[in-house]
């Protein structure tokens, strides 16, 4: 179990090395085809939406076919994808690079199904999935840095190395990945990516926790397209303050997720509180973030920060605990689809807020965690009177 759960988290690790090599070098390395900033967004709204149609399949296929084989695909998908983008002579094969990587993304939802597998109880499925976010939170300092090291040896040399990475890491889960989900029979699984969105929106259960995380990544897509302008425009930070701060970031993500997490929060908390009050927090770190004032934005930051590297691990712990293990692939690819959704859409109306005034795009997410909220103590007040007497509930209201 510990060598299957080590697998995993490596795997999650390469990928986001992956995505973290890109912020700096990227620019760089697209300057050799083109000087247009659209071409640099258009890469990263290409892969979001491949990984919004092959998410929900990816993950439902886990479910019907077993985890192994789909990761397996999925990660030397991955090395394929980073190689053609490494290897580019011409802009178009720098979309291909990043479609072939987009069209089987189900690493990291399916990474998530593997250790709810092997969970015993709900804590450890909660805890095991924190760990993933404090390997992203590690993967989220490395990669940015190892981009720029690299860097210095060619634009090229990054993405060859992470092609590499991904290549090592799909012949290690070959040899040694065991299955934790033997597969279920039933139902077709259709090649409509919408088929399983679908489903969701008419699962009543499920529903709400889907629209709640449909307005938690649209937050967290604003906030960071125009973060990095934002340090800029109003505090004038150049580069290396912006990546400091982006470290410290990714370190209070790592103590959160991996330390905080399972001693701290799950321990005195249950998750459904712990769900309403991190929206609290993180509603409260965007308003404070609209104020442009230093000392402000540095109380905002913890708040943010812990809000939502919290809230990622519990909202989709609840969501996986509503939906049973027969359905855990195909829930957690339906959630991964949603953010790539977010992350293709979200970005444009924030630079179009931002343009009006730089506080707006916080405001606005504030907005969205606000609703999110909303909807949450909505179910949650319903199941309450689902599960307790009448008269018990009249009484607690009063």
């Amino acid at each position: 179990m510990l060598r299957t759960k080590a697998l995993i988290l490596l795997t999650v690790f390469i990928d986001v090395i992956g995505v973290g090599i890109i912020i700096p070098i990227l620019p760089f390395y697209v300057a050799r085809f083109s000087s247009s900033p659209m071409l640099i967004t258009s890469l990263f709204a290409v892969f979001a939406l491949c990984s919004f149609f092959s998410a929900p399949v990816i993950g439902a296929l886990s479910d019907r076919v077993g985890r192994r084989p789909m990761l397996i695909a999925s990660i030397f998908s991955t090395a394929i994808g980073w190689f053609v983008f490494a290897g580019a002579t011409n802009i178009l094969f720098l979309f291909v690079g990043r479609i072939i990587d987009g069209i089987m993304a189900g690493n990291f939802p399916i990474a998530q199904s593997y250790l709810s597998d092997i969970s015993r109880d709900d804590k450890e499925r909660t805890a095991n999935l924190g760990l993933i976010g404090a390997v992203f939170g590690v993967g989220f300092i490395i990669g940015p840095l190892l981009g720029g090291l690299l860097g210095q040896l060619g634009h090229t040399v990054p993405f060859w190395c992470v092609g590499a990475l991904a290549l090592f890491n799909g012949i290690l889960a070959l040899f040694t990945l065991p299955e934790t989900h033997k597969g279920t029979a039933g139902r077709k699984i259709s090649i409509n990516p919408f088929v399983p969105i679908v489903r969701a929106i008419k699962d009543t259960q499920i529903r709400s926790n889907y629209a709640a995380w449909a307005l938690f990544g649209l937050a967290i897509a604003s906030y960071q397209a125009i973060f990095a302008l934002y340090l800029k425009d109003v505090f004038h930070f150049d580069e290396f303050i912006g990546g400091v701060i982006y470290g410290l970031v990714g370190i209070i993500i790592v103590v959160n997720q991996g330390f905080a997490m399972k001693h701290i929060w799950l321990k005195h908390f249950k998750e459904p509180v712990l769900e309403l009050g991190m929206l609290m927090v993180f509603a409260v770190g965007f308003l404070l973030l609209s104020a442009n004032i230093f000392a402000v934005f540095c109380v905002a930051m913890l708040f943010t920060t812990f809000g939502q590297s919290v809230l990622r691990v519990v909202m989709t712990s609840q969501v996986v605990g509503f939906a049973g293990k027969e359905k855990r692939g195909e829930v957690l690819g339906i959630m991964a689809s949603v953010t790539s959704l977010s992350m293709t859409v979200s970005p444009f109306f924030s630079g179009f807020l931002y343009e009006k005034s730089a506080d707006l795009p916080f405001l606005v997410s504030a907005v969205y965690v606000l609703g999110a909220f909303a909807i949450l103590y909505q179910k949650r007040k319903k199941l309450e009177k689902e599960i307790l007497p009448e008269d018990v509930v009249m009484d607690s209201q009063i």
